[in-house]
């Protein structure tokens, strides 16, 4: 059974005429199934166990990539694949980088079911599909045990396991979420586009870097801080994915 799992923000009226044209068209393609609508009382990792305890065979995230991510965190592991219908412009770049791009879209790639297996980055238990950020200043950033690199500039540390569009990457950062690798751009400069000048970032592919900042938060696909020192990590292929055909990897 198809488990749609409506974030807490879609319970405001405003949404209503979209999610009723989301409900038809998932009607006229076959695959309706529950609708599961969160609230500040509903737990998330509750929710989706006990649909995996039920028999869930798919859980599909309607809403961004706080609900995405709140997801992942309980159907990591599981052979039920993450499906995704991302509602609003804003804070869906993660649906953007698996080919999924509106209502519509994410309707049709849910029926045609192209399956990936993803890597997920990991950070003090937490997962994150995307990427996570932390201020470059005041960060230290130890890489493999191997060695360690103060950052002393203003500007953004980021540790992808998937490509953002919304983030602009040197070329030669090609982060795939399936090759057991996270990369990590040092941004030393603020720009108009920040990743405009060859001197403006440090590259890296990592499996293992510890950050560590008094001062600033480690930040998971947008939506979770976590305080430092806090080990990132990549998990191998530990989440099933419906994705796009137009997919950035």
């Amino acid at each position: 059974m198809n488990i749609f799992i409506y974030d807490s923000f879609l319970n405001h009226k405003k949404y209503d005429r979209l999610l009723a044209r989301l409900e038809t068209r998932i009607t006229d393609l076959g695959l309706n199934g529950k609708i599961s609508r969160l609230s500040l009382t509903r737990n998330v990792n509750d929710t989706v166990r006990r649909e995996l305890k039920a028999g869930a065979k798919t859980i599909i995230a309607v809403g961004n990539n706080k609900t995405i991510h709140q997801i992942i965190n309980a159907l990591a592991g599981s052979p039920a694949p993450l499906g995704i219908i991302p509602i609003g412009e804003k804070n869906n770049d993660i649906a953007k980088s698996l080919g999924i791009k509106s209502v519509d879209e994410a309707c049709d790639v849910l029926s045609a079911r192209l399956l990936a297996r993803l890597d997920l980055g990991s950070a003090k238990q937490t997962h994150f599909l995307g990427n996570a950020t932390i201020e470059n200043q005041g960060t230290m950033i130890n890489i493999s045990n191997d060695y360690s690199i103060e950052a002393t500039g203003k500007g953004l540390i980021h540790i992808f396991n998937l490509a953002s569009p919304e983030i602009a990457l040197p070329a030669q950062v090609k982060a795939a979420p399936d090759d057991g690798i996270l990369e990590l751009v040092i941004q030393a400069q603020i720009n108009k586009n920040v990743f405009s000048k060859k001197d403006s970032q440090s590259i890296f592919k990592i499996q293992k870097v510890t950050v560590s900042n008094p001062k600033a938060k480690l930040i998971l696909d947008g939506s979770a801080s976590l305080t430092t020192p806090a080990e990132i990590t990549v998990v191998k292929q530990c989440l099933n994915v419906i994705v796009g055909k137009n997919r950035n990897f």
